[in-house]
């Protein structure tokens, strides 16, 4: 059952970092870097950090989010009585958002242009902090994602460290890769920024209807106790 939740929490990671808005977040970080920066090492680097900077920004909110939910004596007891019935309905619902059926109203946070120039010329540190500003920058389907798909499963396992951890990993795998080819001077970005979002087309549907699917035996066992 743990390694189903880690790797669940690295595929919904991965996923959340081949949706369109993620994806070209990262591309335009990873693009912001290889402007300032003209030794190969130090460009990859820089995305090793950028990636850092996204893992911490998830495990901090997982460490707050999950510790608020289980240690508050009402929100506890709440989730240890409706946690499987929640789920289910929230399953429900991020899969709908995946498959378009539903879109979110939300109004999210972005980072500008200008920022994120000031903070690469900061160097390797400011790197770290890009990273962390863009994982904040919460897109409708990256935020469906973690919050309706990750802290559910990280509230679970009551591990507020390992989980976001893994899912902040999957998020970097890409910018890692777009790193790499900066780095070493290839030049498939594009070609691969398009395979990519090809892909993502695919999985984000198989996904959404795999979370419809799990969310509706939620509800059937433990809603309706169908089953």
């Amino acid at each position: 059952m743990e390694l189903f939740l880690l790797a669940s929490s690295l595929w919904l990671g991965i996923l959340t970092s081949v949706s369109p808005c993620p994806l070209a977040t990262n591309i335009a970080a990873v693009s912001y870097i290889s402007r300032q920066l003209t030794r190969k090492r130090a460009v990859f680097l820089s995305g090793v950090l950028y990636t850092l900077g996204r893992s911490l920004t998830y495990i901090i909110l997982g460490i707050l989010i999950v510790k608020m939910l289980v240690d508050v004596p009402i929100l506890s007891v709440f989730l240890q009585t409706y946690v499987n019935k929640v789920l289910g309905i929230l399953l429900i619902l991020v899969g709908m958002v995946m498959l378009d059926l539903l879109r979110l109203p939300l109004s999210l946070p972005s980072v500008s242009e200008n920022s994120a120039k000031k903070l690469i010329e900061k160097g390797y540190f400011g790197s770290l902090l890009l990273g962390a500003l863009f994982a904040l920058a919460f897109c409708p389907i990256s935020a469906a994602l973690f919050f309706g798909g990750l802290i559910p499963i990280a509230v679970k396992a009551h591990s507020g460290v390992g989980i976001p951890l893994i899912y902040g990993i999957g998020t970097g795998l890409p910018v890692l890769l777009f790193a790499f080819l900066v780095a070493a001077g290839t030049g498939y970005i594009n070609k691969l920024y398009y395979k990519i979002t090809r892909i993502e087309f695919y999985t984000k549907k198989v996904t959404g209807i795999i979370f419809i699917l799990v969310g509706i035996y939620y509800a059937l066992a433990y809603i309706f106790e169908i089953i």
